[in-house]
């Protein structure tokens, strides 16, 4: 890259970080901090690149301003922890809602894909689900009470397991971006593929509307939640291939950085979601319309944090301090 083109393309973080360094704009310790980072990663750019350069020496001269500003005065709030869930991670996250759609379009796709393999292949279903499952869950047809598996379990042990094995879930579509991403598509693909399975067949025992007012119930969170765990492991698979300006490793650093954070987000959504499968969700006999309030709540619950959120603090308020 030219360096009149490096300069144009990043100057007006240069002006932001300088400015902040004079008092003259207001941004938190961890923006400080976060783009402390990419000046000096950019300072060793251009010493590779233009090392005798005017650009060489402005951006030494803002890193060396910038460490006593950030390592000796930086102090964390004692409301970290609500400012990170109300402010910090969702103004974040509004960078990263291009993996989101990419980790919801693939899901969507594959739950295409295991409903018409369901319904082009009578195995299939067993080959997915497993024989033990569809067996007992014959059974409980049988027995005019289709949901039992969800009565089967005590409601705080049900409610532990469910929300401990969702983090795992979780933990795992975030790691297996280290694969450049295929391995958080091929875990989206898999969980699919079962849920378009899973609900074809009750579809073809006449038992679609049942399935639906009864495991969305939690599954509208739980779903969704493991969407935007994917998207963490595609942020990470982004930093690999596309570093940037970057060197491919700080691109990767920032890139597990900002995946963890959104795994981090994911977890008091799990914890509602096992809540509303071990509590919630065994009690079929509740009328449809109150099913279907909770699906809709839900629902909204998860567009209004993940999507219409972050934007709105990006587009409204965008300097206001985290």
């Amino acid at each position: 890259m030219r360096e009149a083109a490096f300069v144009r393309q990043n100057k007006d973080k240069w002006s932001r970080f300088e400015s902040a360094l004079q008092n003259k704009a207001f941004i938190t310790p961890d923006e400080l901090s976060a783009l402390y980072l990419e000046i000096t990663d950019h300072l060793s750019y251009a010493q590779t690149f233009y090392p005798r350069s005017n650009t060489v020496k402005y951006l030494n001269t803002l890193a060396s301003q910038a460490h006593h500003n950030i390592y000796k005065t930086k102090r964390e709030s004692p409301n970290r922890v609500i400012s990170f869930f109300t402010k910090e991670f969702p103004k974040e996250f509004y960078n990263y809602q291009k993996q989101l759609l990419l980790a919801f379009v693939v899901f969507s796709i594959f739950v295409a894909i295991g409903s018409f393999s369901a319904a082009s292949e009578a195995g299939f279903v067993r080959a997915i689900l497993g024989d033990a499952y569809v067996n007992a869950t014959l059974e409980n047809i049988s027995k005019q009470d289709p949901m039992a598996v969800y009565k089967q379990m005590g409601e705080f042990d049900m409610f532990l397991g469910i929300t401990i094995n969702n983090i795992r879930v979780a933990l795992y579509a975030f790691v297996l971006g280290i694969f450049a991403g295929m391995g958080t598509l091929y875990m989206v693909m898999q969980n699919a593929i079962m849920l378009g399975s899973f609900q074809y067949f009750f579809y073809e025992k006449g038992l679609f509307w049942e399935s639906v007012r009864t495991i969305w119930i939690h599954g509208s969170i739980e779903i969704s939640v493991i969407i935007v765990a994917a998207c963490a492991g595609l942020v990470v698979g982004k930093s690999i291939l596309f570093p940037g300006t970057y060197t491919r490793l700080t691109s990767f650093v920032k890139g597990v950085k900002a995946g963890l954070k959104i795994v981090i987000s994911t977890v008091p959504f799990f914890i509602i979601a096992g809540f509303l499968e071990g509590y919630v969700t065994r009690h079929t006999e509740m009328p449809d319309w109150l099913a279907i309030i909770i699906i809709a709540l839900s629902l909204c619950l998860i567009l209004f944090y993940y999507v219409y959120y972050p934007i709105y603090l990006n587009r409204k308020l965008p300097h206001d301090p985290q």
